[in-house]
């Protein structure tokens, strides 16, 4: 069974691969799921659960951006007491990308001490 890449972008086309291939934390031979919002990308997860892997936009064009997704996700996973899913992150905005990357390496040095 393949694995699953939830990829959170509004623009870049994952099924373009040289995405897939450039920033897929779980390779490039996988099912892509292609989620456009933060609505989205919560209901997905609520209706099937964590992918094996995520990729973040963060600029999604709406009043939520992704990291937004990625402080919901780190709730999630706090309610449910799992880990963070492999990540990625192909967003051109350069401190939203490093506030994501922040926020999970946060996340898991504090899942470390407890």
């Amino acid at each position: 069974m393949k694995k699953t890449l939830l990829w959170l972008d509004d623009i870049r086309n994952p099924f373009n691969t040289h995405w897939v291939e450039g920033y897929s934390p779980i390779g490039k031979d996988v099912d892509i799921v292609w989620v456009k919002s933060y609505k989205e990308f919560i209901e997905h997860i609520i209706e099937h659960g964590l992918p094996d892997g995520i990729c973040f936009d963060h600029d999604l064009g709406g009043k939520k951006d992704g990291y937004d997704c990625a402080k919901w996700l780190v709730n999630y996973c706090l309610d449910n007491n799992t880990d963070i899913p492999k990540y990625g992150i192909q967003s051109a905005n350069t401190v939203g990308a490093i506030n994501i990357d922040k926020l999970f390496k946060s996340f898991n040095k504090f899942q470390k001490e407890n």
